[in-house]
């Protein structure tokens, strides 16, 4: 009733279109933020400042240098050989791959520039594994920064940097809203890729059992017989999973703790941290995710319900 009347005696306040914008990680479910950042274009807002964790970290950056557009034709490119050609293995014990050809093959069309000199405030969340403390760049190298906060444990080799051993920020702080530059009006967003939505990768699991066990091919029953239902539990599904469940964790307690204004909450089934050979499908879902956010963010009753 009261927007009734506001509106009636044209008193009603401007739509608030600044946005203070923060991009989780994720991995390669991270590319879903090329789609929120091309929403929120398209719709008029503002991005006035940024933060970002990981893939959200890489993708923040280029945004900030005024290359995602680059950026996006760049990733369409990349398949699976490719990702082999970008892969620096090492026989380290403490890292797979070293990281540094990824990071190389950006920066031939994203320059390296010092943070301080992008053209709106960013920063980007690393962990240093030595204290156990969370570590904010908003001042130095953007590359530096953002090979820092992508550091994946026991994956890519991590950054030593003045008696600090920095792997990826979501171990620390996945989604950082707290972290943020926010001026005065600012909508606080969030788009978080951090999990994965179990639930639904168990019901695709027993489809696809269900459909084998069903099935009266030759090559279907010997499958039956070789092949236990329980065949994805083993050492490495039981570390990734655990990790995931505690980021996404995380995850949560901030958004409760910060409360932004508008939430991009997307956990996916289908697709997983090393699915870059997939952006322009992981794109599109970030599309369509943020504009549904969006348009619920708009619409008071929608903003009730929740």
């Amino acid at each position: 009733m009261l927007e009734k009347l506001l509106r009636i005696a044209g008193k009603e306040k401007p739509e608030r279109k600044n946005v203070a914008l923060v991009l989780s990680s994720g991995g390669a479910r991270g590319l879903t933020h090329i789609g929120a950042i091309e929403v929120l274009e398209e719709e008029g807002y503002h991005i006035t400042s940024l933060a970002g964790c990981s893939m959200g970290a890489l993708i923040g950056g280029v945004y900030a240098a005024g290359k995602l557009e680059e950026f996006r034709e760049w990733m369409k490119g990349i398949d699976r050989k490719k990702m082999l050609e970008l892969t620096d293995f090492s026989l380290s014990l403490n890292h797979i791959v070293k990281g540094d050809r990824i990071i190389e093959a950006i920066m031939e069309f994203v320059p390296d520039v010092a943070i301080e000199d992008l053209p709106i405030p960013y920063c980007a969340v690393a962990t240093d594994w030595v204290s156990g403390r969370e570590v904010v760049f908003r001042t130095g190298s953007l590359f530096e920064a953002i090979r820092a906060s992508i550091s994946l444990p026991s994956f890519y080799k991590p950054v030593e940097r003045d008696g600090m051993i920095l792997i990826d920020g979501g171990v620390i702080n996945p989604i950082p809203l707290n972290r943020v530059v926010r001026h005065k009006d600012d909508l606080l967003m969030g788009v978080d890729v951090s999990g994965h939505d179990y639930k639904a990768q168990e019901n695709m699991k027993h489809e696809l059992s269900e459909r084998r066990k069903s099935s009266r091919s030759l090559a279907s029953q010997i499958l039956n017989k070789l092949i236990p239902d329980n065949i994805d539990f083993n050492y490495y599904t039981m570390l990734s999973r655990t990790s995931s469940l505690m980021i996404r964790q995380n995850a949560k307690l901030m958004t409760q703790l910060m409360k932004p204004d508008i939430l991009v909450d997307i956990q996916m089934s289908r697709y997983g941290s090393f699915d870059y050979d997939k952006s322009e499908r992981l794109i599109a879902i970030g599309r369509q995710k943020t504009q549904k956010a969006i348009s619920n963010f708009k619409s008071p009753s929608q903003r009730r319900k929740k």
